[in-house]
């Protein structure tokens, strides 16, 4: 007899169908098995024969249930999956805080093989707080703002047969006697300077762009006349830089071994609520100011806490899921998994000795988990210390490069305020260094090519425009023309409605979107709560992730 069993993963808010066949043949299960082995044998451990007409029976039985589930308004419940086996618990000896899938694609840090000694009197290495550098995601972004902004300059613009759309500002400056050129493409930026005296007079903006990038073919550029053209490109600069983060924080106890355990705990521990208030300070929802990330702060619909915290100059909101609604009858959790399986990075905090399967979160999503273990130790121990002591582990896919800071040898923190920083360090690399999985690059790249072309037309139809051509067609279109008239702001609307569409960017991720009879596909903005069908904030945002979490409910309006 074998068992189907569906389940869930999260894409915004639309369901997925993960499928699977669980078989129930004996398999010997030596005491030398591995982890993983143990983990990957049946739930069942006893023989049962049917009749060939019995099987028919059970058969056709499982194919009207499974049609019937399919025809279900809400695609994203299913069936509870059947438990794994336990005996993991039952081994000897200290078990790592991570396993990995056995179908590969994660990568664990420090290497199960490097868990020899994890005694806290041992030597730290990579314990220098000063060594915490945060990574940045685009390093040269504000360069347009804190040196052209300030400096007399020119902008051109020109569309390359083979490129595309280019933008290009040229900034002279005489008290170093050098030219500062940057070039936006569809593909990145290039930033550049050059000694004025390299030239017998100024160079021309097709020359300057040529020593740039030699790929490009175009023979003339448009001057930018536009008075507001500098809040237009610094938008398009910065639009992937942002001093707000939001993660997740599963609580895994002793023996869960699932999604739908971890998801379904509601009590806090006071070993749990103490960590909670190393990584940040519990707050009220109801009314709060800052970075809320993605929270109802208004009609509660998302819980009443949250756990926020500031660190070196950015906001950080955590999706606690123990302080996220929790709903009656549904094992998987679906108003918890829409925040958290959204997230980027998760922290997962242990009580117990139950490891913590790499691919146990079913997101498209999630690209990292930092996990965090309680280490049991004597008082006397302890009192010498000052505290309890932590043992950590990171897990990431497989395309998502090393990041920093080093994990120190062996992985064990014994005070709190370097637990705190490594941690909060180690959550912000994370995903920066997340947004380079092949993924995110390819919705990253999809966004950058739509909102350079925007910046682009809106460049030249209103340079236009100012110097006399207000014809139609010297505008991109209806909207570009309204924008250029009544001063709405057309490339603003074009950016916020780039990153609106990208939500619903499915394909890219190797998904295909569920639709229905005629229902119209065309992407709306939708309060937080109001709606389980929105996708809610994708992790391909470049900079202002939270522009929708930002705005006030009159501005998502």
């Amino acid at each position: 007899m074998s068992f189907s069993r569906k389940r869930s993963f999260t894409f915004g808010a639309y369901g997925g169908v993960d499928k699977f066949t669980c078989g129930n043949e004996m398999r010997p299960e030596p005491a030398g098995d591995n982890i993983l082995d143990i983990l990957d044998s049946p739930a069942s451990d006893s023989k049962s024969s049917h009749s060939a007409s019995s099987n028919q029976r059970d058969t056709e039985l499982f194919e009207i249930i499974e049609k019937l589930q399919g025809s279900r308004i809400n695609e994203q419940r299913c069936e509870f999956p059947l438990p794994l086996k336990s005996q993991i618990l039952t081994l000897d000896g200290d078990l790592p805080l991570i396993l990995p899938s056995k179908s590969g694609g994660w990568w664990i840090d420090p290497p199960l093989e490097k868990l020899v000694d994890v005694s806290p009197t041992s030597s730290h290495y990579g314990l220098d707080p000063e060594s915490y550098d945060i990574m940045e995601r685009d390093g040269e972004a504000k360069v347009y703002r804190e040196v052209f902004c300030s400096r007399y300059h020119h902008c051109f613009t020109a569309v390359d047969p083979s490129l595309g759309p280019l933008v290009l500002s040229v900034c002279l400056e005489e008290e170093e006697n050098k030219l500062r050129v940057i070039l936006r493409m569809k593909e990145c930026s290039l930033h550049g300077t050059f000694s004025t005296s390299l030239f017998p007079h100024i160079p021309s903006a097709v020359e300057l762009t040529k020593m740039l990038c030699d790929r490009v073919t175009v023979s003339k550029f448009e001057a930018v006349s536009y008075l507001k053209a500098p809040e237009l490109i610094t938008a398009f600069d910065e639009h992937r830089v942002s001093p707000n983060f939001k993660f997740g924080i599963l609580y895994q106890k002793d023996g869960q071994l699932t999604e739908e355990d971890i998801l379904s705990n509601n009590d806090e521990s006071d070993e749990f609520k103490e960590f909670l208030s190393v990584m940040g300070e519990t707050v009220q929802l109801q009314g709060f100011t800052g970075f809320r990330g993605g929270l109802d702060v208004c009609q509660g619909q998302t819980g009443s806490e949250a756990v926020f915290t500031s660190f070196q100059g950015r906001e950080i909101m955590f999706h606690v899921a123990t302080k996220l609604p929790f709903t009656e009858g549904d094992p998987q959790q679906l108003q918890r998994k829409r925040h958290i399986g959204n997230d980027i990075v998760a922290l997962v905090y242990q009580e117990g000795q139950t490891p913590f399967l790499s691919n146990v979160v079913k997101s498209h999503f999630l690209h990292c988990f930092l996990v965090v273990r309680r280490i049991q130790r004597e008082e006397e121990e302890e009192e010498e210390t000052g505290g309890p002591s932590y043992q950590v582990s990171v897990t990431a896919r497989e395309d998502v490069p090393l990041f920093g800071p080093v994990i120190p040898e062996p992985p064990i923190f014994t005070d709190r305020s370097l637990l705190r920083e490594f941690l909060l360090t180690k959550l912000i690399n994370a995903e920066i260094s997340c947004y380079k999985a092949e993924s995110f690059s390819k919705l990253e790249h999809r966004t950058r090519s739509s909102l350079l072309e925007s910046l682009q037309a809106e460049l030249t139809s209103r340079s236009q425009c100012m110097m006399g051509d207000p014809s139609p067609s010297a505008l991109p279109g209806p909207e570009g023309a309204r924008g250029a008239f009544e001063g709405s702001g057309g490339f603003i609307e074009n950016f916020k409605r780039a990153i609106r569409v990208r939500s619903h960017s499915f394909d890219t991720l190797g998904v295909t979107r569920k639709t229905s009879g005629s229902t119209s596909q065309k992407p709306k903005m939708e309060k937080d709560g109001e709606s389980d069908k929105s996708p809610g904030p994708l992790p391909d945002s470049l900079g202002p992730t939270e522009l929708k979490d930002q705005a006030s409910p009159q501005e998502e309006t």
